[in-house]
């Protein structure tokens, strides 16, 4: 069986395995008819990515691509791509890969046509009415990994190249007019990629269904997308091609996506400084810190998990699902501390405080504060 569908929530999300040859469908449902294709070095010599030229050009959109993306997209990449997009005449974009080419990809067409530099749009109160929206081009996101969800978010994640800071940008119009997910591109993942972006989308789901905020849908969403990852992620990882498993995955990333519209925590809160000061990868930072936040959320979270524990196919309620973490982890080869990634404690100090100002400090369960992050770090580092 192979799952397919044709979603409206919370875009348009054109779902299973072959459907990237919509995409020229695509790009005519949302306005386009000359895009720039925005993706990762990584990315842009692939197999994949050439397919996706190819259907663009042969439906008479061209082939034009920007590929100048780091793993952590930052304002110089960003520069430049809204550079490559005027100097092209282009009207819209395709945001294709991982997490950092949807983001920046979304971040060149809100930026197109704005006169502010993208700091005044960060997600703090209503700075997202400072844009000008009738300037905001369309974009349409074609996930190539299963892990971020970006592709149904309406921000992105950029680095201060200065400060090494990652800044949420937030805008309703940067959502994508229309989603590909098409589980055939992420099939040539290596297993390290599989393993990170899958714990990626776990983590997202882990925090919403723990976030105190109240939002039933996703609470429900959350929850479904835990169970969708415990039950695939190995299948994927032990067998790349297995597209059941595959599809199953990028439903999990959407879902999570979509979930911590209830909130994120102190996960992503110590995640996010680490990546923009060591460049880690993100879902793979993400899973070491989990176990650690487990553990200090634990008298909030406890009957929840209880709850949800048997859903899940575990069993033990919480204290089963906290062993079940640690274990999930080491089945994909996940180092239990951020030393194993290159992160060293000289920084502890500067990344408390970039933790403490993260806004995804506001979703976790146990209020946080400068002697509890700092006891996060050294637990994980």
């Amino acid at each position: 069986m192979s799952p397919t569908g044709t979603w409206s929530y919370p875009t348009a999300i054109r779902f299973g395995a072959g459907r990237l040859k919509e995409l020229p469908d695509a790009c005519a449902a949302a306005g386009i008819k000359k895009p720039l294709l925005v993706t990762d070095r990584g990315l842009a010599p692939l197999d994949i990515t050439t397919r996706a030229l190819d259907i663009l050009e042969g439906a008479g959109l061209g082939r034009a691509m920007f590929a100048e993306v780091d793993p952590n997209p930052n304002e110089k990449n960003l520069a430049a791509g809204i550079e490559a997009y005027k100097a092209g005449g282009h009207d819209g974009v395709i945001a294709f890969g991982g997490g950092s080419g949807l983001d920046l990809g979304k971040m060149v067409a809100f930026m197109c046509g704005q006169t502010r530099p993208v700091w005044d749009f960060e997600d703090i109160g209503d700075w997202w009415t400072r844009a000008d929206a009738s300037a905001i081009a369309p974009n349409i996101c074609v996930p190539t990994t299963a892990g971020t969800g970006s592709e149904v978010g309406r921000a992105s994640v950029i680095t201060n190249s200065e400060t090494h800071v990652k800044k949420i940008i937030f805008h309703p119009k940067v959502l994508p007019s229309v989603v590909i997910a098409d589980p055939e591109l992420t099939v040539g993942m290596p297993k390290a990629i599989t393993a990170g972006t899958g714990l990626d989308a776990f983590a997202h789901c882990v925090e919403a269904f723990s976030s105190p905020h109240y939002h039933p849908m996703s609470q429900g969403i959350a929850l479904e997308g835990m169970r969708l990852v415990i039950e695939n992620l190995p299948r994927a990882y032990a067998t790349p091609d297995d597209l059941e498993a595959r599809a199953h995955m990028m439903s999990a990333a959407a879902m999570g996506a979509t979930a911590f519209q209830k909130g994120l925590g102190a996960i992503h809160a110590l995640s996010h400084p680490v990546g923009a000061v060591f460049n880690t990868h993100h879902g793979t930072t993400n899973a070491v810190c989990m176990p650690a936040v487990l553990d200090l959320n634990e008298p909030k979270i406890r009957d929840r998990f209880d709850r949800a524990a048997p859903y899940l196919g575990i069993e033990g309620g919480y204290d089963g699902f906290r062993a079940f973490v640690q274990e999930f982890n080491d089945g994909f080869g996940i180092p239990r501390q951020l030393r194993d990634l290159g992160v060293t404690a000289g920084r502890v100090d500067d990344m408390v405080a970039m933790a403490l100002e993260d806004p995804s400090c506001g979703g976790n369960p146990v209020t946080l504060d400068a002697d509890n992050v700092r006891a996060l770090y050294e637990a994980v580092i």
